[in-house]
């Protein structure tokens, strides 16, 4: 069985970048935060509706909150983490990196 090592020393950009589903997933749940303390913070669900008539409970008029929360959440939340990815791409630096590929040849074995 023959190796054969290949090593080389290549220059790459190293950049610390942010990592988008943990803003968005942060993003939702502030969402969800903001709809539940509207939900609460301001109790109107014993008024009648102007526009359709009808009384709310809590859990529907959260839902709603929710349906608008979470989307604007998640908006800014994906461009705060545009931003620090394009303020990271600034920050870029070279290094010296030492790449080393080992390819082992198996046409001897039995």
């Amino acid at each position: 069985m023959g190796e054969h090592v290949d090593d080389r020393i290549e220059t790459v950009r190293v950049r610390r970048a942010p990592k988008f589903s943990v803003f968005l997933l942060l993003g939702a749940a502030v969402g969800v935060v903001v709809a539940m303390i509207l939900t609460f913070a301001f109790d109107g669900t014993q008024d009648v509706s102007p526009n359709t008539g009808l009384v709310y409970s809590q859990g529907q008029v959260f839902g709603f909150l929710l349906l608008t929360c979470i989307p604007v959440g998640l908006a800014i939340a994906a461009v705060v983490a545009l931003l620090l990815d394009r303020r990271s791409r600034a920050h870029t630096r070279t290094a010296l990196v030492d790449h080393e590929s080992v390819h082992v040849d198996d046409t001897d074995a039995p």
